[in-house]
């Protein structure tokens, strides 16, 4: 990559420019960060496609499934598995390349524009006085920069979507408060009895089903959070770790089955539609499905597993489905921890721990939580931020000076040496705000929240 230094420069500058904003407490109005924003993503967008290195799946299985929509093909067939996704950003790719737009460019500007979209929907994540700042730090975000703009991943736009499902979800004013759990449970137990209990499950099911007063809002809020939410599934498969906290945003239980059944249309319609927008055949369909539903256990990127590896790539089932349970079993916890939370804490906290207890991961993947942690950062969210841009850098801007067994040599540490960086993103979670929104702040970079909120199951 002839233009790593003037990159690094770039990220760098940007980088530091972040922090003395969090310790002066800058607070640069909305279009001055968008300004920022769109000038150092072109800058970096500009620079990446005129480099001779170009992402090995950036042209390998990006392109192919752009061409392919052009071409009246299935993006995910042509591209032999290098598209594993529903057809949603393919047909995008198509459009540009009919343009007449250069891959270079084509594969760039979808993720570029997701990922400026995404500055003012940070601000808007954040809420209050510092908005404009977590504006401002995440239009500088080095490894936002990179994914966006050197990778071309399309990282940035199941993030936009799945971003914005938050927004709808939340509208206006605080967030509903669950009720605590075991709280309830014990106190129908001691009122009702064992015999009793599901007498009560039921009735409480069917308050809660009833139609109430004043909800045409909140189902309004569910129908779009849930289209929104479906669109960044049809980007990528991860966005379902965003469900648990879009669902608990909403105000009523309704709500949050409207919200369910859009998600679900969405990705539904796309599929359905092959045969009119990718020219796939009804026969195969099941073959698209099966293709998609296919992910090789590849370990050893990232974490625990390049220990196992040597720090090289492996296909390893047993670490592979070792590490998706264990994905599962503490996700379920982090759940169950920050139930009671603001459902933005929740879903830091799911991100978070999946980083941690993954078996497979690319660089790109840290994507994930950085608007969330950004807009409500923790205490030490800044040491996990910079810790995954470093390692991230690393990889994009250093290691692809070179090739070959020299490349292979240097993942290997690069690969093992990331075991550091899991009790740093454990650090950084919202361990300070397990509890509603005002009753047990994080330290000073919590944002305010009303002390009372309505509370519901």
């Amino acid at each position: 990559m002839e233009t790593a230094l003037p990159t690094a420069i770039i990220l760098a500058t940007g980088l530091a420019l972040a922090l003395v904003a969090q310790w002066r407490d800058w607070r640069p109005p909305l279009w001055a960060a968008l300004l920022v924003g769109v000038a150092v993503r072109i800058v970096l967008m500009i620079t990446a496609a005129g480099d001779t290195h170009q992402p090995v799946d950036f042209v390998n299985s990006f392109r192919p499934a752009g061409e392919a929509v052009l071409n009246g093909q299935d993006p995910v067939l042509a591209s032999k598995g290098g598209w594993h996704f529903l057809p949603t950003i393919p047909y995008v790719y198509g459009i540009l390349l009919w343009f007449g737009v250069p891959w270079e460019y084509t594969g760039r500007i979808v993720t570029v524009v997701a990922d400026i979209a995404l500055i003012p929907l940070v601000a808007k994540l954040a809420g209050g006085p510092r908005a404009s700042l977590r504006a401002f730090q995440y239009a500088l975000n080095p490894l936002a920069l990179m994914v966006a703009c050197l990778h071309g991943q399309v990282e940035p736009v199941a993030l936009v979507f799945g971003v914005a499902a938050f927004v709808a979800a939340r509208g206006p004013g605080a967030p509903v408060q669950r009720a605590d759990v075991p709280a309830v449970l014990r106190g129908a137990l001691a009122e009702h009895g064992w015999s009793g209990l599901p007498r009560w499950a039921l009735r409480t099911l069917g308050q809660a089903l009833r139609p109430q007063p004043g909800e045409r809002a909140g189902l309004k809020r569910g129908a779009c959070a849930g289209l929104l939410m479906g669109l960044a599934l049809c980007a990528k498969s991860w966005p379902i770790w965003l469900i648990p906290g879009m669902l608990l945003l909403l105000p009523q239980l309704r709500s949050r089955i409207v919200a369910l059944f859009c998600t679900g249309a969405v990705p539904l319609f796309f599929l359905v539609t092959l045969p009119v927008f990718a020219g796939t055949s009804l026969s195969q369909i099941p073959e698209v499905i099966d293709t998609i539903r296919s992910i090789r256990p590849i370990v050893g990127e990232w974490g625990w597993t390049p220990h196992f590896t040597g720090g090289d790539w492996a296909l390893r089932s047993d670490l592979a489905s070792f590490g998706t349970y264990l994905i599962y079993a503490c996700v379920l916890a982090a759940i169950v921890i920050w139930w009671r939370a603001d459902p933005i804490d929740m879903t830091i906290a799911i991100l978070l721990i999946f980083m941690v207890v993954t078996p497979r991961l690319g660089a790109q993947y840290l994507l994930w939580f950085m608007p969330f942690l950004v807009a409500r950062p923790t205490r030490f969210a800044w040491p996990a931020i910079v810790g995954v841009s470093l390692w991230a850098g690393y990889g994009y801007l250093y290691m692809t000076q070179y090739q070959d067994m020299a490349w292979w040599l240097m993942h290997r540490d690069w690969s093992r040496v990331s075991i550091v960086l899991l009790p740093v993103l454990l650090a950084a979670m919202p361990w300070g705000r397990r509890r509603p929104p005002g009753q047990e702040p994080d330290g000073p970079s919590a944002p305010p929240g009303p002390a009372a909120v309505t509370t519901q199951v």
